[in-house]
C-alpha cells in the first residue's frame, strides 16, 4: 500500500483543505446525526446487516465507532494516526465479510448528506464550493484506503506468500519503530548531558579564562539547539512528517562553527582558518539550498 502522503499528494489533498474541512467542523458535529441516521436507516435494509447488530452493546459500539469517524473527516488532523484507523475500518470490514461495493454505497450516502448541510448552513458560494471539493477529496481518500486495506487484508487471507511477505513487513516496522524511540531517548540523554556540560562551563566562569569559557559555552549552546531541532524532526516523522535532511547539515555546520571559534580563540595557523570559513561557507550554502528544496516538498 502506498504512503499516506503520496495518497494525500495524489489526490492534491493540501493543508488548505484541511483548514476548510476544520473550519466546518463545529457545522458538522450540530449536524452529525442527519448523514449517521441516513447511513443507519440504509444499512439495516441489506439483508446481511443483521449479523452485526445481534446485541444492543454491539449496535451501540458500532454506532460510536461509526459516528467518530464521521467527526474525524472534519478533525483537520490527517497524520499517520488517522491513516491507520482507515486501514483498521478496512480489515474490519474482511473480518466480517462485508461487500466493498456496501462501502461505496455508504461513502455515497455521507457525501451527499454533508453537501446538503453545507450547502444549507453556508451562503458564499465561492467558499462552499471550496469546502464541497475538500470535502470529495476526503472522503475519496477514506474509501481508496480503507478499499485498498480491504485488498491486501483479502490477499493476505488467501495467499500463503502474501502472509510471509507481511510479517516480514510488520516485524521490519515494528523495529524502525522501537529504532525510532530508542533514538529519541538517546537524543534526550545527550540533551541533558549538553545541559550538565553548559552548567559546568558557566560554573567555571570565575575561575578560569572568560573568554574561553564564554566560547566553549556558546558552542553548547549551538549543540543544545541542534539537539533541540533533532528531536523536533524526530516527533515530526513519527507522527507521520516529512524527513528533514537538512538538519543534519545544520549538525555539522554547527560543529565547524564551533571548531572555528575555539581556534579563533587559540590563535592557531591562518591557513586552518580559511579552510574552516571556505567550510563553513560551502555548508552554509548547501544548508541554505536543502532548506528551500525541502519547503517546496
Amino acid at each position: 500500500m502506498k504512503s499516506f502522503k503520496e495518497i494525500k499528494a495524489n489526490y492534491y489533498f493540501t493543508p488548505d483543505d484541511e483548514k476548510r474541512l476544520l473550519s466546518i467542523n463545529k457545522i458538522m458535529i450540530e449536524n452529525a446525526e442527519k448523514p449517521i441516521q441516513a447511513l443507519h436507516e440504509w444499512i439495516i435494509q441489506v439483508n446481511k446487516a443483521s449479523q452485526f447488530f445481534k446485541t444492543e452493546d454491539r449496535a451501540r459500539e458500532i454506532l460510536i465507532a461509526r459516528k467518530k469517524w464521521f467527526l474525524d473527516l472534519f478533525s483537520g488532523v490527517y497524520d499517520s494516526r488517522y491513516y491507520e484507523s482507515l486501514i483498521k475500518i478496512g480489515q474490519i470490514h474482511v473480518k466480517y465479510s462485508v461487500d466493498p461495493h456496501y462501502m461505496n454505497r455508504a461513502i455515497n450516502i455521507i457525501r451527499n448528506s454533508c453537501i446538503d448541510i453545507i450547502t444549507t448552513n453556508l451562503e458564499d458560494s465561492q467558499e462552499r464550493t471550496k469546502i464541497i471539493i475538500s470535502l470529495e477529496k476526503i472522503l475519496d481518500i477514506n474509501l481508496d484506503v480503507i478499499t485498498s486495506a480491504y485488498i491486501e487484508e483479502e490477499m493476505r487471507s488467501y495467499s500463503s506468500l502474501y502472509r510471509v511477505k507481511n510479517v516480514l513487513v510488520d516485524i521490519s516496522e515494528k523495529l524502525s519503530q522501537i529504532m525510532n524511540f530508542v533514538l529519541i531517548f538517546a537524543l534526550i540523554g545527550l540533551s541533558i548531558a549538553i545541559v550538565l556540560l553548559f552548567i559546568t562551563n558557566i560554573s567555571t566562569i570565575i575561575e578560569s579564562n572568560i573568554e574561553h569559557v564564554l566560547i566553549t559555552t556558546l558552542g553548547s549552546l549551538l549543540f543544545l539547539w541542534v539537539i533541540i531541532e533533532l528531536i523536533n524532526t524526530e516527533i515530526r516523522h513519527l507522527k507521520g512528517g516529512k524527513f528533514r535532511i537538512s538538519i543534519f547539515v545544520g549538525v555539522a555546520l554547527v560543529a565547524f562553527i564551533r571548531e572555528a571559534l575555539v581556534k579563533a580563540l587559540k590563535h592557531e595557523a591562518v591557513e586552518q582558518m580559511y579552510f574552516l570559513i571556505a567550510l563553513i561557507l560551502t555548508l552554509g550554502i548547501v544548508f541554505w539550498l536543502v532548506s528551500k528544496a525541502e519547503e517546496k516538498i
